[in-house]
């Protein structure tokens, strides 16, 4: 696999060391010569030295041979541009980050479709920690009210994943166990800990919480 950059940024250079350590090739197009030189003695990467939203710049990363490119830069106009020269050269898949919402409507229109708020999306997945759910950057893959839940599992909850109080349109997926990852069947029975992800409908949402991040019943003294 091979993926593209263009601009050098701070999420570039996140998701560039993630991508080589899974041995994806990388390659970077940056405008800041001195910006090249610092990053080429901490990342195993390619890079171009000039401006990512000309045609010649991108016709040198090779669209053909590249399955991704990622317009990262700091302007969002210019991620636009270089998106719209990509998709005109033949990158199969373009992905635009965008910093202003008001230009989503715009990229859509264009038919830039894989887009990148960075502000939008920490915001979101802030939120959605907070509140018991899983970042929307998971969630993203599910559509029309899906949802992701998460909870652990807690001493009245030990047993048959089929016995737990689910409201409707609601079902665990999975469960996460120390270091592993399990598909539950009917009879697969929890343990103290467990965290069990749920695919839900938006509207369980609520039931969700509270059931499981209510404040706790009290215990009866002695």
């Amino acid at each position: 696999m091979r993926v593209a950059f263009v601009g050098a940024g701070p999420i570039t250079v996140g998701a560039a060391d993630i991508l080589i350590r899974r041995r994806v090739d990388v390659v970077i197009i940056e405008k800041d010569k001195e910006r090249i030189e610092a990053l080429a003695e901490m990342l195993d990467c390619g890079f171009i030295h000039g401006d990512g939203s000309k045609p010649a710049m991108l016709r040198e990363v090779g669209p053909q041979h590249t399955d991704v490119l990622c317009c990262l830069t700091d302007n969002d106009q210019s991620n636009i541009l270089a998106s719209l020269v990509g998709r005109s050269l033949g990158f199969s898949r373009i992905i635009t980050q965008i910093e202003d919402a008001e230009f989503e409507h715009v990229c859509l229109e264009l038919g830039l479709t894989d887009l990148i708020i960075p502000h939008r999306q920490a915001a979101q997945a802030l939120a959605d920690l907070a509140c018991g759910a899983l970042p929307e950057d998971f969630a993203n893959f599910f559509k029309n009210g899906a949802r992701l839940f998460s909870f652990a599992v807690r001493e009245e909850e030990i047993g048959a994943v089929a016995d737990l109080s689910l409201p409707k349109r609601c079902m665990a997926i999975c469960i996460y166990r120390y270091d592993k990852m399990m598909l539950p069947a009917k009879d697969f029975q929890l343990e103290l800990g467990d965290e069990v992800v749920l695919l839900a409908h938006e509207s369980s949402l609520r039931e969700l919480r509270d059931h499981w991040m209510g404040a706790p019943t009290e215990t009866e003294s002695d």
